[in-house]
C-alpha cells in the first residue's frame, strides 16, 4: 500500500494562511531540541571551492559539525548556539553566501545539476539560475515570496521537473523554454527564461494578494485566482506563446544515479542526507560543488575511479554506487534534535535492498520526504514503526523495507507521482510512466505523467 502523505486541500478548498512564513533562513535561526538551526539557500545548489570551506568551517566551528542537506539541494547548520548569529552572517556573507539581507529566505532555486556536465542536456539552466538570482535579489517586491516558494529549471532530461515547483522552465533546446505555471504552459525564447521566471512570480503576489488567502505557493490559490502570467510577461516585454494543453505534458525523468558524470564530474550520495565537515572538504579540489534535491553533491572539476573510490572509503563512506543500498535512504532529524519526534529514526533507520526511495520519520508530519513515490516508514508512539501503514517492529524494519523498496504496487504506481501542477493539464496517470520516473539512472524519459496532489516541504 502507498505511504499516506498529509493532506493537502484540494483546489476549491484553498488553504487560509492568518500568519506569516516562519520558513528558517541564514539570518532567521530556528529553535530546536538540539540547538539553533540555520538554513542556508544555494541557487541551484552552487558552490565554490571557497564556499564549501566556509560552510564547513561554519558547522564546526559555530554547530555541530555537519551539514544537513534538504530536498531543494539547500544546507542547513544545526546546533548552533543562540548567540552566533551575527558571527555567522558574517562568516557567511564573507564568502558571498548572503548577497541580498533582505531576500535570503526567498532564493529557492533547483536546477538540473548535471547539465552541461554529461552530455544528456544544455548547460542553459546553470546560466538561468544565475541570472534568476539576481533578478530576484534585485527586485524590491521579491522579498514578500515565501520562503517555500520554489523555482524549478529543468535542463529537458526531467529530473526536476518533477519537483513541485511554482514557477518551472524547461529547456526546449538553447534558444526555448517552456514556462509552467499553475497547470498552465507558454513558450519564451531562452534568453527570456529568467525574466519570465520572475515575471511570474510577481503574477502569483498579485493574484495572492487579490485572493486575500495569505497563499504561500501556486497551489493554495483558490479557484478563480490563477495567476496572470501571460499579462505579467507582455507588461515585461517578454514574448510568449501559449502551448496546446495536449502539447504541455512535462516529461519526467530520472534522478541521478552516484558515479561518474562524464569525463569532468563524479556525483556521491550524503548518507541519511548529511555530510559532516570532513566529507564536504573531501570533496575538495574542485572547480565547484552542485549540492542536489536527492542529498547529494555533483563534483565539478573532479573524476576517476580513484578519486570515487577514496571517497566512498573510510572514514570519508559516501555513497559512490547506484546499486548500494543506502542509495535514495533519507531521514528527518528524528529524536533528539526535534521535540515532536517519537524516535531516534536515524539509529533505526534500515536501507533494505536497492529499489524505491525510501524515508523515516519520527512523526507524521513526515519532514523532508522526497517527491514522487517512496516508502513511507513513520514512528509510533509504542515504539513501532508503520511501513506503509503496516505496523513493524523495529527488529523488523530491514524485511519490512525491502519488500516495500522493491514492490510497485499499483496504487502507489497511480497515486504517488508528483509533478508540478503544470501536470494538471491531463489528469490521467500512467503507471508505465510512474514506474520509469523512480528508477535511479541518468537516462531521461519521453513519457509524460500526471497527479493531482503534491506535498512539499
Amino acid at each position: 500500500m502507498p505511504p499516506t502523505p498529509p493532506p493537502t486541500p484540494e483546489r476549491d478548498e484553498a488553504r487560509i494562511r492568518d500568519r506569516g512564513d516562519a520558513c528558517p533562513g541564514a539570518l532567521r535561526l530556528h529553535a530546536a531540541d538540539d540547538g539553533r538551526l540555520a538554513r542556508l539557500r544555494l541557487p541551484a545548489g552552487r558552490l565554490t571551492a571557497r564556499q564549501a570551506e566556509a560552510l564547513a568551517t561554519a558547522a564546526e566551528s559555530l554547530g555541530d559539525g555537519r551539514i544537513s542537506l534538504t530536498s531543494r539541494g539547500n544546507a542547513e547548520l544545526r546546533g548552533l548556539t543562540e548567540e552566533c548569529g551575527a558571527e555567522l552572517a558574517a562568516l557567511l556573507a564573507e564568502a558571498g553566501l548572503l548577497p541580498s539581507p533582505t531576500h535570503e529566505r526567498v532564493r529557492n532555486i533547483v536546477a538540473s545539476p548535471a547539465a552541461g556536465l554529461d552530455g544528456l542536456g544544455g548547460p542553459e539552466v546553470q546560466l538561468w539560475a544565475q541570472a534568476l538570482d539576481g533578478l530576484l535579489c534585485a527586485a524590491p517586491w521579491a522579498a514578500a515570496l515565501s520562503g517555500r516558494f520554489l523555482f524549478v529549471l529543468d535542463d529537458g532530461r526531467g529530473d526536476v521537473a518533477g519537483l513541485g515547483g511554482d514557477v518551472t522552465l524547461v529547456a526546449v533546446g538553447p534558444d526555448s523554454a517552456l514556462l509552467y505555471v499553475g497547470g498552465r504552459a507558454l513558450r519564451v525564447r531562452g534568453a527570456d527564461a529568467p525574466r519570465a521566471a520572475l515575471a511570474a512570480a510577481g503574477a502569483f503576489l498579485d493574484a495572492a494578494r487579490e485572493a486575500g488567502n495569505g497563499a504561500w505557493r501556486v497551489r493554495e490559490l483558490p479557484e478563480g485566482h490563477a495567476p496572470d502570467v501571460a499579462g505579467a510577461l507582455d507588461r515585461a516585454g517578454i514574448a510568449a506563446e501559449p502551448v496546446p494543453a495536449g502539447e504541455s505534458l512535462l516529461i519526467l525523468g530520472r534522478p541521478l544515479a552516484p558515479g561518474p558524470l562524464g569525463t569532468t564530474a563524479l556525483y556521491v550520495l550524503a548518507p541519511l542526507g548529511r555530510l559532516t565537515a570532513a566529507q564536504l572538504r573531501a570533496l575538495l579540489p574542485a572547480e565547484e560543488i552542485r549540492l542536489t534535491p536527492w542529498r547529494g553533491a555533483v563534483v565539478v572539476g573532479a573524476a576517476g575511479p580513484d578519486r570515487l573510490a577514496a571517497l566512498a572509503a573510510p572514514p570519508y563512506g559516501l555513497i559512490t554506487r547506484p546499486d548500494s543500498p543506502w542509495a535514495g535512504v533519507s531521514a528527518c532529524t528524528g529524536r533528539s534534535g526535534c521535540a515532536k519526534s517519537l524516535a531516534d529514526v536515524r539509529a533505526d533507520a534500515a536501507p533494505g535492498r536497492t529499489g524505491l526511495p525510501v524515508h523515516y520519520s519520527g512523526c507524521e508530519r513526515r519532514c523532508g520526504h522526497p517527491h514522487g513515490t517512496w516508502v513511507d516508514v513513520v514512528a509510533t508512539a509504542d515504539g513501532t514503526y508503520l511501513v506503509d501503514g503496516v505496523p513493524t517492529p523495529r527488529t523488523g524494519l530491514p524485511e519490512a523495507v525491502t519488500t516495500a523498496r522493491t514492490a510497485l504496487p499499483e496504487a502507489a504506481t497511480t497515486a504517488r507521482t508528483a509533478p508540478p501542477e503544470a501536470a494538471t493539464t491531463a489528469r490521467t496517470a500512467l503507471p508505465e510512466a510512474a514506474t520509469t520516473a523512480r528508477t535511479k539512472s541518468a537516462t531521461p524519459t519521453t513519457t509524460a505523467t500526471t497527479t493531482a496532489t503534491t506535498t512539499t516541504r
